[in-house]
């Protein structure tokens, strides 16, 4: 089968988009298939190029196997609603005047959580090919829910957008089981899939000699480290983080490490150092390749959201990678992702956005070492059994499959 995949981002961008596409691609190429991928330049999540990249109208290479295809887009960091609109429109732009170039495929399959880069799909379903539409975000009403926009004439248009692709989908795929009532509700006919995150556990080892450099390196060593890892922006509540450290500044042996970037890292760190809080190590995004020393630095991870009902059918995809390295969890996210940490007993569940229930999870982890540990044990057994990336791309390829018959 000749696979065609759009998707914003991709390698050596790290967020969880070009991670799950990227372990995917690799799967079904193993098995056989030819897969290209159309993406952009490298740039998420500061809108600045990568090393190595420029932002041409077309460029290519390969990547572990995989056909990429770069296009040309208006490079805007993740935050502003009308630079990262002008970023997504100019995606389905480009992919609009290059499709006459794409390799003929069987199968087109386009990802969200940025509908025109969905909607680019339809596009292609023009030639006559299958169309699978990946939903990771109920966009647009997450960017309202977390107070990036008010309802009015745009989300109205962005609603409708969404609706016209749902609809016309030969197939929907979703993360979650909790997106899967809105998107029906759009979509009254028509296929839907739950295929969810998951772990490349060949890559998430552990490497206990590269997790102690990690630590040596950022001041780390003998101390319990609870690490958020991933994007800095306005869904995460990570004010939370600032508040919960602030509580804890008299344990000399308790920090915590922010890696990553995004819209709101900059002012939270003018916040940990207004505040004087040395307990808080806060790095810059890292490569994929060191998030198995990082996780492994850490002695619980902090997965956290905003309280807002949207989140509760949200599953952030860190859970699976702190999961699959035996790293218990501290989640502040409530619904879909509670439920499937109690049932791995992974974790401990904090009510979002509660800085002292935070502070008091950390302190007990901290406290309590065989906690810890047993919890970790129950984690990795748990994403072994169920959220094999492997295994999951492999379900793919049977939707795929299902739909081309």
């Amino acid at each position: 089968m000749r696979i065609l995949a759009l998707s914003h981002y991709y390698p050596p961008e790290v967020n969880a988009p070009a991670s799950r596409l990227s372990e995917h691609a690799h799967v079904w190429r193993e098995a056989g298939h030819e897969v290209t991928v159309v993406t952009c330049a490298p740039n998420h999540p500061a809108g600045a190029l990568y090393p190595g990249y420029r932002n041409r109208l077309w460029q290519e290479e390969t990547i572990d196997g995989i056909r990429v295809i770069r296009l040309w887009t208006w490079l805007a960091p993740n935050e502003g609603f009308v630079r990262r609109i002008a970023n997504y429109v100019s995606y389905m732009l480009s992919v609009l005047v290059w499709m006459w170039r794409f390799p003929k495929a069987d199968m087109v399959m386009s990802t969200s959580p940025q509908f025109f880069c969905g909607l680019a799909g339809w596009l292609l379903k023009r030639r006559r090919c299958p169309w699978v539409l990946e939903i990771r975000d109920l966009w647009p009403e997450s960017i309202v829910m977390v107070g990036a926009m008010k309802r009015g004439f745009a989300i109205r248009l962005l609603e409708a957008i969404e609706a016209f692709a749902y609809r016309h989908a030969d197939l929907v795929v979703s993360v979650t089981d909790g997106f899967v009532p809105h998107i029906r509700t759009r979509r009254p006919h028509g296929p839907i899939a739950v295929i969810k995150n998951g772990a490349d556990l060949s890559h998430f080892t552990a490497d206990r000699a590269a997790a102690d450099a990690f630590r040596a390196e950022h001041g780390l060593t003998g101390k319990f480290v609870a690490s958020y890892v991933g994007t800095h922006g306005m869904a995460h509540g990570l004010d939370t983080v600032i508040a919960a450290a602030e509580r804890l500044r008299h344990r000399n042996d308790i920090a915590i490490l922010m890696v990553g970037g995004g819209a709101e890292r900059e002012r939270l760190r003018a916040a940990r150092d207004q505040r004087g809080l040395a307990n808080i190590v806060m790095v810059g995004q890292m490569p994929k390749a060191a998030m198995p020393a990082i996780w492994g630095a850490s002695d619980a991870a902090l997965v956290l959201l905003k309280r807002v009902d949207t989140f509760k059918t949200v599953i952030p995809s860190k859970m699976f990678e702190a999961m699959a390295l035996g790293v218990p969890m501290i989640l502040g996210v409530e619904g879909e992702a509670k439920a499937l940490m109690d049932a791995g007993a992974a974790g401990i569940a904090i009510t979002p956005e509660d800085d002292t229930q935070l502070a008091a999870a950390i302190e007990r982890l901290a406290d309590d070492r065989t906690l810890g540990e047993r919890i970790g044990a129950s984690a990795r057994a748990y994403v072994r059994a169920n959220f094999d990336r492997e295994t999951l791309a492999r379900d793919y390829l049977a939707a795929f499959e299902a739909v081309a018959r």
